[in-house]
This record gives C-alpha cells, structure tokens and sequence, in this order.
C-alpha cells in the first residue's frame, strides 16, 4: 500500500524521538490532513454522530487517512464523514474525546488522548496578533532558519486558490523596528484568515522558538508589490481546476460551519 503523508511524517517522528521538530511536523500533517472519522450511523444534516470506543484509557473516536484502511478496519463498508483534522480536533475537544489514528491498519497507527487533542485544538486555534504598522523599507529575509521556510512552502503548498502569489521579505517599519513578513499577493476574497492561519502554524509547527512573522495583503497593482517581487523569497500557490457544476455540500467541507457531533 502506498504511504501517505501522515505514514512519512509518522515514520520520521519515531526515528527521532528526542526531535520535537519532527513531532511538532507529525501534528501539523495531522491538522492539514481529510481525515475519515468513523460515524455510527450516515450523517443526518450537519449532525454526525462517531463511533466511541474506550480501549481502557478514556474514550476516543477512531479516524483513517484514507477510505480503504477504514474499511479494511470495520471489514466492511461503513459510514463516515470525511472532515480536515483541524475540524476533528475542535470537534473532539468541545466532547473530552481522544483520537486514534490508523489503528491496526497501518504503521502510523496511533492514539492521542483527550488531553493531547485538548492541546492539539488550541494549537492549531492559536492565530497571530493583529498589529497595524507603517513599512518604510522592504529586504531580503535573512537569518530565517532553512526549517521555517520549508514550513512555509509545505503550508502554502495546500492552500489551493486561496491567493496567486506569496513573497517571505525582511521588513522595518517607520519606528525603525525589523522584522519578517509573509505577503500574499491577490488573495482571494474571504481568504485572509485562513492564509493567516496557515502562516501561523507554519510559525508554530516549525519547532522555531524565536522571533515572529508578521502576515500583509496586497493586490498585483499596489506599488509595494513590485517591491516585494524584487527582494522576497516567492512562493506560488497552486491553484484550482476549472469550477465544474456545484454539488451538495458534505457535512464539514464549509469550515465556518462545521458539523456538530450527537
């Protein structure tokens, strides 16, 4: 069976147990991740009621990264709701529910208790401090280590369609103060929050224990761009394929309104 990317990062954490690097990057593949969160019954509207499970060490919900090893855990075809873990971990921390990952199905099998759930929703809950300020000079990014930066383009590599360009530069704002930003170039509308989000946690999950990042908006005609294209690190987003006809949304796919456990 082909690994997936939770088996790789999975895989790396073991290898290295004293990295926290490698366990923050298992944590954020967890949050990125579709996920299928084994359901009792179909899901009735926006209503999803799991299966729970108590292996002894409080209850828990069971999820697979993908439909196969789901099914080949059940032994049959079962129902479920297919929802990114960020949403399961929110979900799962409102009930005092732990997760098991993959279980007997896979090397990344894996439980996490409801206290590590706890942990994991705030972290990925935690956004950066809105600040206004004025910038009198864009540089080059320097002294960022090469562990953030590949943080930053796995991030953006899964933000789809939610902005065309991202450039990391060096930044001193009008009371002289130095700093980083990551600029996005042309986000899409309603987009701002989530690309905040994705910078942050690439901040967080980078393991990096120092300094800050702070996040700007511009369109491709606004002077300052052309700026940041000369001296910013560039990162191109990628972007969606052509719109088909709509569909029935699935419970979860709408992150402003997530589906509510029974």
């Amino acid at each position: 069976m082909t690994e997936t990317v939770l088996d790789q990062a999975h895989a790396a954490m073991l290898a290295t147990p004293e990295d926290d690097a490698k366990r923050l990057r298992f944590f954020e593949r967890l949050g990125d991740a579709e996920l299928f969160l084994l359901l009792e019954a179909e899901a009735q509207g926006e209503q999803i009621t799991p299966q729970v499970f108590d292996p002894g060490s409080g209850p828990l919900v069971l999820v697979f990264d993908r439909e196969d090893r789901l099914a080949l855990f059940v032994g049959a075809e079962a129902p479920y709701a297919a929802l990114s873990g960020r949403i399961i971990a929110g979900l799962l921390a409102e009930q005092g529910l732990g997760l098991g990952l993959n279980l007997d199905v896979a090397q990344s099998s894996f439980l996490l208790d409801a206290d590590g759930v706890q942990w994991l929703a705030r972290t990925l809950g935690n956004g950066p401090d809105e600040v206004e300020a004025r910038l009198a000079e864009v540089s080059a990014p320097t002294g960022l280590p090469e562990m953030l930066i590949s943080a930053v383009d796995t991030k953006l590599a899964t933000a789809t369609g939610l902005a065309q360009i991202a450039y990391l530069v060096g930044t001193t704002d009008t009371d002289g103060v130095r700093s980083h930003m990551l600029a996005f170039v042309g986000a899409a509308p309603g987009a701002e929050g989530a690309l905040t989000r994705a910078a942050s946690e690439a901040l967080t999950f980078s393991g990096i224990d120092a300094g800050a990042m702070d996040v700007g908006f511009f369109e491709a005609n606004d002077p300052v761009t052309q700026r940041l294209a000369r001296v910013g690190l560039r990162f191109d987003l990628p972007q969606p394929a052509p719109v088909r006809s709509p569909e029935p949304a699935a419970p979860g796919m709408d992150p402003d309104r997530p589906p509510r456990l029974r």
